[in-house]
């Protein structure tokens, strides 16, 4: 077993300044290492809310999850991030994503792995103030382009979001942590494990020099029926897009029925039909504290290193944090 884990909890980026600040004050009451909030497409920026938050965090890590590169520059995402860890005083990290649903926008994909690591690479030079040129495929800085300010520190964690074995392999070699998002897949810790450790040889490193995050849709409530009832709502918004990219499932003709209700929206016979009591284990974490209990325990059983409890967290998110921090983070911090 992995004694070296960590808990986080992540936030969607949809509210009011004021709200930020009150549940960065619930969070700091308990023992999570880390703070992500979301940077999801056509929601609020993520930089905003962790500014806010960083100030009411005394302890815990904090992040976006995640930047793309695409519709964001690396030397603005630098400036970010060396914002948030000049405010935090060093507890910044770094999550960047190739993104989901940019075809929306008209933005085409193009070269994801060599534009998330010259982007990673990117920042890593800007915040180093390095005064060489960069000289990358993808993007390209001229010598003497120094950010004309003093970052806090010359490099903050990167984790990578990845659910792909190429990438993994990238994230190997430049990397602090992968995360699967939208996963409480304990095979998914498997799967990864061999193709990191390859990029991380590659690159001289340890082959476990990086860490593996696990993290998605979380409902905790003393009545079980209706936390796992409210989490099956909530994974038939996101489950079309993420289990496809799942490799460890075999069932075609369950995936084709999936994407065809995707395509009508049809979330209703999502949630209802093809939402099966063993998916959403693998999908989401739901229950009471004892059901959390014994999920997080597979995936530290795995081998992940960090496990991230996503939004809405509870029926009501307050009570869900509560019961997070008083009944689920104590059963494994003691």
């Amino acid at each position: 077993m992995n004694i070296n884990f960590e808990f986080s909890i992540a936030f969607q980026s949809d509210k009011t300044p004021a709200q930020y600040e009150e549940l960065a004050e619930l969070v700091d009451r308990y023992a999570f290492e880390v703070v992500s909030v979301y940077n999801d497409l056509l929601f609020q920026p993520a930089l905003p809310a962790l500014l806010l938050m960083a100030r009411k965090l005394t302890h815990a890590r904090l992040g976006p999850a995640a930047l793309i590169p695409y519709t964001v520059h690396p030397i603005e995402i630098a400036g970010q991030i060396a914002a948030l860890d000049m405010i935090s005083q060093g507890r910044a990290y770094l999550g960047l994503v190739r993104g989901s649903w940019l075809e929306r926008l008209g933005i085409e994909q193009t070269r994801p792995l060599q534009t998330l690591r010259e982007a990673a690479l990117l920042v890593n030079h800007l915040l180093a103030g390095k005064a060489e040129a960069f000289e990358g495929q993808i993007y390209r800085l001229a010598a003497g382009s120094k950010l004309n300010y003093q970052p806090y520190r010359p490099r903050v964690p990167l984790m990578i979001g990845t659910w792909g074995s190429q990438t993994a392999k990238m994230a190997g070699e430049i990397a602090d942590e992968v995360k699967v998002g939208g996963s409480t897949n304990p095979a998914m810790v498997g799967y990864l494990r061999p193709h990191l450790a390859q990029g991380a040889i590659k690159a001289g490193r340890d082959e476990k020099a990086v860490g593996v995050v696990l993290g998605a849709v979380c409902v905790v409530d003393e009545d079980r029926a209706a936390a796992r009832a409210k989490v099956r709502r909530e994974m038939a918004l996101y489950l079309p897009v993420v289990a496809p990219l799942d490799p460890t499932l075999q069932d075609k003709e369950w995936l084709a029925r999936l994407q065809e209700a995707y395509q009508r929206q049809d979330y209703d016979y999502i949630s209802e039909h093809l939402i099966s009591d063993e998916l959403m284990d693998i999908f989401a974490f739901a229950g009471n504290p004892a059901d959390i209990i014994s999920q997080v325990e597979k995936l530290i059983e795995a081998g992940a290193s960090r496990i991230e409890f996503g939004t809405p967290h509870g029926l009501s998110s307050a009570e869900g944090i509560r019961l997070l921090g008083e009944k689920v983070l104590p059963y494994f911090k003691a």
